[in-house]
């Protein structure tokens, strides 16, 4: 089997990739809303170049007619994608309101196209066809007496193979895309690593025809883009559970110290607090120092962490300079650091 090579400059996500002609985006469209639009060149795409959202960028933005559509794609599953939804629409109307002149402070009603926001789930995690995501569930008051003035809906549609099978029929691509990667996690089922899984799930679906235009032309980046999201996906898993775990433990020993003077529970309480805040940032530099090795720059890792470049370059620093040090060592310097009011 002939070795891919990797390259790590990749720009577009898969699922970007799959739907970046006109004309596959509106079947996808037409699958998803029972339309039956026929002229690719109904759909302007309105995707914000430079809208950023926990890290990422918003996938696809489009209108069509009347409707300005959002799509997201999430390969975990996310209950603050109304909230993220809510940014890029205000973001987007505030556009739309400039380019077309339009007077929101006259007295005549302006008009706007209407919001329609999907998520497409493709996680591990086992989740309904259909999910409503709402943003007045992240509301601090719940009282079902009281409305707030703003709403957000996101409807979350699992695109796992087997799931929304209706849907997949109305819409090959996304059914090729589902078909993708299901044999790349069957592979890695059957034992497989991961480069050798998605190498011969490339293969197979080349021969197949599913996303062949997409796998014979983007070979390297898509074997590229996938192995960075699935080994960043595990590594983040690892890291959150082994960072809490060590920082439990930590914190824990640090209560007891300090309860001997304080008080005991009162001090592990304390210790336990230190532990798990010690663990978080100790996760997040887990995740810096690897995509440091994967060669990314600091500005980079930033953007993709919706962190500020200083921090990540501070850690880097630290990295660099605390050479054998764990990460949850370096983590307790950050915090350190932060509470004696001195720049890491």
């Amino acid at each position: 089997m002939q070795q891919i090579n990797i390259n790590r400059n990749y720009k577009d996500r898969l699922f970007r990739l799959a739907f970046q002609e006109k004309g596959d985006l509106l079947d996808l469209y037409n699958a998803v809303s029972g339309r039956q639009y026929t002229n690719p060149e109904d759909i302007i795409i309105t995707t914000l170049a430079d809208a950023i959202y926990l890290g990422m960028k918003n996938d696809i933005s489009f209108l069509v007619s009347d409707v300005l559509n959002l799509y997201e794609h999430q390969s975990s599953f996310n209950p603050n994608m109304p909230v993220r939804g809510l940014n890029y629409f205000a973001d987007t109307y505030r556009e739309y309101i400039e380019i077309n002149g339009l007077d929101i402070y006259g007295e005549k009603l302006i008009r706007l196209p209407m919001p329609q926001y999907i998520v497409f789930y493709n996680g591990m995690k086992e989740e309904p066809d259909r999910v409503e995501l709402r943003l007045s569930d992240a509301f601090l008051c719940q009282n079902p007496e009281e409305n707030g003035c703003l709403e957000c809906r996101a409807t979350m549609i699992n695109i796992n193979y087997g799931h929304n099978e209706e849907l997949m029929d109305r819409c090959k691509r996304l059914k090729d895309y589902a078909v993708f990667v299901n044999r790349i996690r069957e592979n890695e089922r059957r034992g497989m690593a991961l480069n050798e899984a998605v190498e011969l799930a490339v293969n197979s679906c080349i021969n197949e025809g599913i996303l062949a235009d997409i796998l014979k032309k983007n070979r390297a980046e898509v074997c590229n883009l996938i192995l960075y999201e699935y080994d960043e996906q595990k590594q983040l898993a690892i890291a959150r559970e082994g960072a809490k775990k060590a920082g439990r433990e930590e914190g824990i020993e640090e209560g007891r110290e300090e309860g001997r003077a304080q008080g005991r529970e009162e001090g592990i309480e304390e210790g336990i607090a230190q532990g798990i805040a010690q663990g978080r940032e100790a996760e997040k530099v887990m995740v810096i120092r690897n995509m440091a090795a994967k060669a990314l720059d600091p500005r980079s890792i930033a953007d993709m962490l919706d962190t500020e470049e200083s921090y990540v370059k501070n850690v880097l620093n630290l990295l660099a300079e605390k050479i054998g040090k764990t990460d949850l060592e370096i983590a307790g310097i950050l915090l350190n650091r932060n509470k004696t009011g001195k720049n890491p």
